[in-house]
């Protein structure tokens, strides 16, 4: 998609609304990888369905903290919220 020059404060401000998205599925991914499990290992730990993981991974679903917690558990994480002023 591209946008005119006027239009960039409102392309910018939707990316970075975006981003948290991205690095938030990034660490996810990380987390299974660094465990060497696959999505259906995940889901079997999290007592759930391979495509409930896929969907979790490609941002496609608004997951919960607690689906959150347990996908770290799956993949032997711990997550900790954080917050900082901006």
């Amino acid at each position: 998609m591209f946008y005119a020059e006027s239009d960039w404060p409102a392309a910018k401000s939707e990316y970075e609304q975006l981003e948290s998205e991205f690095k938030l599925i990034d660490q996810l991914l990380s987390m299974r990888a660094s465990a060497g499990l696959t999505q259906e290992q995940v889901a079997d730990k999290m007592q759930t369905k391979k495509s409930n993981v896929s969907r979790l991974e490609t941002g496609s679903t608004n997951p919960s903290w607690s689906t959150l917690l347990k996908y770290a558990d799956a993949c032997g994480f711990e997550l900790s919220l954080r917050s900082h002023k901006v």
